[in-house]
């Protein structure tokens, strides 16, 4: 057990030690994304300079109060129609009553699981 242990806390240190030296080597400036290589350069060459959005999520927790109202009136849309997108299969409680009916149950009387509901 205190072998465990030790590869453990090996693992986990040579991990943090990988992390390190990962992220010493990570480059500082974020790489370019496809808006600055092809879009802006696009646009600059037909004369539209880069404008201001109309709704600049970077400010504050813009972004995240935009992504949680989403997920909430998804969730509450899911909640509403869970019976239309997830309709109950009779089928299938059906074979589990038959494949039950017969095991041994320790809390029915008769110490038998009750297969027509007895």
């Amino acid at each position: 057990m205190r072998r465990d242990k030790r590869v453990r806390r090996a693992r986990l240190a040579g991990f943090v030690v990988w992390l390190a030296i990962a992220s010493l080597a990570w480059p500082a400036d974020p790489w370019p994304g496809v808006d600055e290589t092809v879009i802006e350069q696009i646009a600059a060459d037909a004369g539209r300079p880069p404008r201001e959005p109309y709704i600049n999520t970077d400010q504050g927790d813009l972004l995240l109060f935009l992504f949680l109202a989403s997920g909430a009136v998804g969730g509450f849309v899911a909640g509403y129609t869970f019976r239309g997108l997830f309709p109950p299969n009779r089928n299938r409680l059906a074979t589990f009553e038959k494949k039950v009916s017969g095991t041994i149950c320790a809390k029915h009387p008769k110490g038998r699981f009750p297969a027509n509901g007895s």
